[in-house]
């Protein structure tokens, strides 16, 4: 179907891309892999459109190509759905689903009836169900994330390239795309698929690519590699066993939350209802529950996102307070929230990586009104080395940058503000493999420091691996609490259930 001919690509100098070559065949899933920076996302932007500069060539159905936009890929038969969402905030659903691909009445008008009836079934295939008339800005990631897919399949795509499309949705809707992926496949459809979830790939790819450091390492069958040999390849070292930390949880709480309830801002419905936990120093304590659940809007009250509409009792670092009325005042205190979705809500785009670093703590870094450059530089080198975040410079724009390291200067920005509690809500989303074993190193490092640290997490194994206690959520209530090593994920997935 594809073949990519000695493909370089190249930004400010630095080689994102160099001499490679893939085929992608007809009806198959082709798992691409590697690390963040790897030059996975860099390689499908080629493919699809984005990018028209490169060295090499495309050559789709015999016929050598170059695109000159991603609508130039669309109509020869090419779709991307991005890791990076690619919607527009104030329109609404079946608005974004159809930017572009408006259908149009005889007479000339929007035939709105007609799409929403479209998009209506597309979304029912991927088990969401949304008001279509709904603002994208007011869906929650995992929502988007399906609007993005349902997207890619209104259009008949000879190659559709999954760019991380389960970073961010349910158990149900993940059976769902696996589904709809086997039914593309089935129709003699080429899938290329990235992802840093090793089962996904064993479940749903035919043949694998591995990229590192811009260069093609090796490829082959799926059926003839196992978990460890295809991480070894990405990595190219052996990820050693990682080493827990000793006996660092107190009997200390660093946070404590009362009969916590929070209305609706829309609906006679409650977001939150009668929540009651508490968080020691040292201690890793998991939230689990399905899309929905609450988990997101918790951590956000907690940070003073929501204002104070909350109702119930709050303490912090056994002191009595009222619930924060802005994220400045619960940094003052002591607490940070790195956020689910870094693009909008962790990081400036468009400045660079060290002005997103010291964001947080500039009145540290300022003497009579001037920024100390030279501390601020220190501060950042320190936090590039410490994370090992790749970029070229500390000046380099953060929005070019791998949603990786993306993420780690979001980690870095909010560890800059030395807190007390460190809330994180999907820290690894997007993240590859052996950097995920970085963060969750450095989770346990900030806990055997004394910090409490509460991770959101949708991915099981990731709380089995990093959390002391896990509560479980459903429908904006506790329905369970369990010592990680009592939990078994039938238990918590039970527990995440609603009743009817």
């Amino acid at each position: 179907m594809v073949s990519l001919r000695n493909i370089t690509k190249q930004f400010n100098g630095v080689y994102a891309l160099r001499d490679v070559s893939i085929e992608f065949p007809a009806a198959k899933v082709i798992a691409l892999v590697g690390e963040n920076g790897a030059g996975k996302s860099t390689l499908m932007n080629i493919l699809s459109g984005v990018y028209a500069d490169y060295e090499g060539e495309l050559v789709y159905q015999n016929d050598v190509v170059r695109f000159q936009g991603p609508r130039d890929a669309q109509d020869y038969g090419i779709t991307i759905i991005h890791q990076e969402l690619n919607l527009i905030p104030y329109l609404s659903v079946v608005e974004n689903i159809f930017l572009g691909r408006e259908l149009i009445t005889p007479w000339g008008a929007l035939d709105t009836p007609k799409m929403k009836t479209v998009a209506k079934q597309l979304l029912s295939r991927l088990k969401l169900e949304l008001d279509l008339d709904t603002p994208v800005s007011q869906l929650k990631v995992g929502e988007c994330q399906l609007i993005e897919i349902a997207k890619a399949l209104l259009v008949e795509s000879e190659v559709v390239i999954m760019d991380e499309p389960t970073s961010a949705i349910s158990e149900s809707e993940v059976y769902a795309l696996y589904d709809i992926i086997r039914d593309l496949k089935a129709s003699g459809k080429t899938v290329v698929y990235i992802s840093h979830k090793m089962k996904e790939l064993f479940t749903l790819a035919d043949e694998y690519v591995v990229l590192r450091d811009g260069q093609v390492v090796q490829q082959g069958l799926m059926a003839e590699v196992n978990e460890q040999q295809l991480v070894n390849m990405m990595v190219g070292r052996t990820l050693a066993e990682r080493v827990e930390c000793g006996e660092r949880v107190t009997d200390k709480a660093v946070l404590r939350v009362n009969h916590l309830s929070l209305l609706h801002p829309l609906k006679e419905d409650m977001l939150l209802e009668d929540l009651s936990f508490e968080l020691c120093k040292g201690e890793i304590l998991g939230i689990f529950g399905l899309m929905g659940a609450g988990r997101t809007e918790l951590l956000e009250t907690l940070f003073g996102l929501r204002g104070k509409p909350a109702t119930g009792s709050f303490s912090f670092d056994e002191e009595e307070v009222s619930f924060f009325s802005s994220p400045n005042e619960a940094l003052r205190w002591g607490l940070a929230l790195v956020p689910e979705d870094r693009k909008s809500d962790g990081l400036v785009l468009g400045m660079d990586v060290r002005s997103n670093l010291t964001l947080s703590v500039l009145s540290s870094l300022e003497k009579l009104g001037v920024l100390a450059d030279v501390q601020e530089k220190e501060l950042c080198r320190q936090y590039v080395e410490r994370l090992r975040i790749k970029t070229a410079t500390d000046q380099q724009y953060v929005g070019h940058l791998s949603g990786g390291n993306q993420q780690k200067v979001v980690l870095a920005k909010y560890l800059a503000t030395q807190p007390k509690v460190l809330m994180l809500d999907e820290p690894t989303r997007g993240i590859d493999v052996y950097a995920k074993g970085e963060i969750y190193d450095l989770i346990r490092e900030q806990a055997a420091a004394g910090l409490g640290v509460i991770v959101v997490s949708s991915e099981l194994p990731e709380l089995f691996a990093v959390a002391d206690r896990i509560l479980v959520m459903c429908d904006g209530r506790i329905t369970k609490q369990f010592k990680t090593e009592e939990a078994t994920e039938e238990s918590i997935l039970q527990a995440a259930l609603p009743d009817k």
